[in-house]
C-alpha cells in the first residue's frame, strides 16, 4: 500500500456505525460527510441537537440517515461510550472534546471500554518522498513506556497493520544506535524485544532492533553501516522509546515533509479515533478509514 487513499479503496461499503462523541465540528462533519457519500459507515452524532445541524447544514452534510443522540457537551462523550460499550456502535470518533475528557469517558470502569491492555496511538504515514506507508507508535498515550507495555503498544501496531492488509510486518524499535549499550535503556528494550519476538511473545510480525531511525527507514544507510536485517531500511512500523520522539517525529512528518496521516488508538473494546482538533477533514477522513479497517 502506498497511498492511504488506498484504504479507502480497500475498505468498501461498510454496514459498520461510528459513535462521535460532541459532533458539533466543522471538519468532523466534513468527514463524514464524504464518508456518507462513499458509503464507508453510518454514524450516531452526540451532543447538541440544534447545534450539530446548524453546522451539518452549513457543511451540506445531509442527516437523512445520520442518527443525533440529543445531549449537553458535558454528556457526549459518555453518552458516545456507552453506545459502543452497548454494541449499537463499532468505532468511537472524537469530535469538538479535549483528549482528556475523551479517555476519562473510555476507561469508566463501569461503561468504558477498557480490556486490560494497554491503550496506545497507531498513526499511519503517507510520506511524499516515499515509496511505502509506514506506522509510527505510540505519539499521544504512553508517556516512557516500560518493556512489558512496549511489547503490547507493539502487538496493538500489528493487530491494526495486519487489519488494513499488512502480513508479518516488519518492526523497527528505534532508539539513537543501532547497537547495544548499557548506557542507552532504550537499546536494552528493543534487544530484549528483539529475542520475545523470537520467542513467540510477541506475534505475527519480525521485530529487529536496536534500530537508529535512518537505518530503520534507508536501505542505503542499513548497506552503508553493514547492518544485515530483515527490518532495516524496510521497516514498516516504527516503535519508539518515548512519546516525546514520537510527537517530535509524529510532527516533523506533517510539518517538514507534508506528510498525511490515518491515526487510531488501538486495546480498547473497539477502534477509537482520536485525531487532534486541528487536523482537516481528510484526516480525519483517512482516519475513519483505517479505523473501519
Amino acid at each position: 500500500m502506498k497511498t492511504l487513499d488506498e484504504l479507502i479503496c480497500r475498505l468498501g461499503r461498510s454496514e459498520k456505525k461510528v459513535a462521535v462523541a460532541q459532533a458539533a465540528d466543522y471538519e468532523v462533519l466534513r468527514a463524514i460527510k464524504k464518508a456518507v457519500e462513499l458509503k464507508l459507515a453510518t454514524f450516531l452524532l452526540t451532543g447538541n441537537e440544534t447545534t450539530i445541524k446548524q453546522m451539518a447544514s452549513d457543511v451540506e452534510l445531509d442527516l437523512s440517515e445520520v442518527e443525533i443522540f440529543n445531549c449537553s457537551n458535558d454528556y457526549a462523550a459518555k453518552e458516545a461510550v456507552k453506545k459502543v460499550r452497548e454494541g449499537k456502535a463499532h468505532v468511537l470518533m472524537k469530535g469538538h472534546i479535549d483528549t482528556k475528557s475523551l479517555v476519562k469517558e473510555v476507561l469508566n470502569k463501569e461503561y468504558g471500554l477498557r480490556t486490560g491492555r494497554v491503550l496506545s496511538h497507531v498513526a499511519l504515514f503517507e510520506i511524499p518522498n516515499q515509496e511505502r506507508l509506514v506506522f509510527l507508535t505510540d505519539s499521544a498515550m504512553n508517556i516512557a513506556p516500560t518493556l512489558d507495555e512496549k511489547a503490547q503498544i507493539i502487538q496493538n501496531a500489528v493487530e491494526v497493520a495486519t487489519q488494513s492488509g499488512w502480513v508479518n510486518p516488519k518492526v523497527a524499535p528505534i532508539a539513537a544506535v543501532e547497537v547495544v549499550n548499557s548506557a542507552m535503556p532504550a537499546t536494552i528494550d528493543a534487544a530484549s524485544l528483539t529475542q520475545m519476538n523470537r520467542r513467540g511473545q510477541i506475534n505475527h510480525c519480525i521485530i529487529d532492533g536496536p534500530l537508529a531511525f535512518d537505518n530503520a527507514v534507508s536501505k542505503e544507510s542499513a548497506e552503508l553501516k553493514g547492518i544485515k536485517s530483515e527490518v532495516a531500511g524496510v521497516a514498516d512500523i516504527l516503535m519508539v522509546p518515548t512519546i516525546e520522539v514520537a510527537n517530535t517525529l509524529y510532527k516533523s512528518f506533517m510539518y517538514f515533509a507534508e506528510g498525511k496521516v490515518a491515526a487510531v488508538v488501538s486495546g480498547a473494546k473497539a477502534p477509537i479515533i482520536l485525531t487532534s482538533r486541528s487536523d482537516s477533514a481528510e484526516s480525519k477522513l483517512y482516519s475513519l478509514a483505517l479505523a473501519l479497517q
